[in-house]
């Protein structure tokens, strides 16, 4: 299995901070936000590559950093150096895949995300199914259900539909950027390009999967936290205690 870390985002929300230096590396606690995120998901076993797809204004941060690894870590440049011009996450994944000739189960995930549960319990449950999944959490709030992708799910966990940013949100149901895609769907990537498939956000290739293969999507066991801007980064730098289930 590879891992596809998307990193090609300029995070201007919380800048000065980020202005010159990628917010997945940025400290929370002991480590990076990258560091906390592979070396869990490392302790799978499952996985044998991280590809961190970077935009080439932070790529020799990300480059600097991968080298003080003992994993095996590659950084791809997708050539971009504005968030004007940037590919978006779905070009982002197929230029992973490209550059890497990936043939594989992927596990992909946003490199921005602190979270106080383990990534194993979902790869876990992906290979329990056997098919492509996303996450989900409840959400009560209807603004940031408006802001978020949301996830329409049947009996036994089956993903329906997946909708980014939803003027009339279809459920409380909200999918945050983990995705894992089997083998044959990480080879239909291309194709949903070609088909129209939006490619900002990581959950309109779900989208566009869910009608063209068979999801499933399981409840988020735990808090993520989200660092959209200095003070919430504040926050999370006050009262992060690493993972703990």
């Amino acid at each position: 299995m590879k891992c596809i870390i998307l990193a090609a985002g300029y995070a201007t929300r919380l800048y000065p901070l980020t202005e010159n230096y990628p917010k997945p590396l940025l400290k929370v606690g002991e480590k990076a936000i990258l560091d906390w995120l592979i070396e869990d998901i490392h302790s799978s076993g499952d996985v044998n590559e991280y590809i961190v797809v970077s935009n080439h204004k932070f790529a020799d941060h990300f480059k600097a950093w991968a080298q003080t690894h003992t994993l095996p870590v590659t950084v791809v440049d997708d050539g971009t150096s504005t968030n004007d011009t940037r590919l978006g996450a779905v070009r982002d994944i197929q230029f992973a895949i490209e550059q890497r000739n990936i043939d594989d189960d992927l596990l992909i995930i946003a490199g921005d995300n602190v979270l106080d549960f383990s990534l194993t319990r979902f790869i876990s449950y992906a290979k329990e199914k056997g098919s492509s999944c996303t996450m989900r959490y409840w959400e009560d709030d209807e603004d940031r259900l408006r802001k978020s992708g949301v996830s329409e799910i049947g009996e036994n966990d089956v993903l329906l539909s997946l909708e980014e940013k939803p003027t009339n949100p279809k459920s409380h149901w909200c999918t945050p950027p983990f995705y894992f895609y089997v083998r044959d769907d990480a080879a239909k990537i291309k194709d949903a390009i070609a088909d129209g498939c939006e490619v900002d956000a990581p959950g309109s290739l779900a989208a566009w999967m869910c009608r063209n293969s068979t999801l499933h999507s399981m409840q988020m066991p735990g808090q993520r936290y989200d660092i959209g801007n200095l003070e919430s980064y504040e926050q999370v730098q006050k009262t992060y205690r690493g993972i703990t289930r």
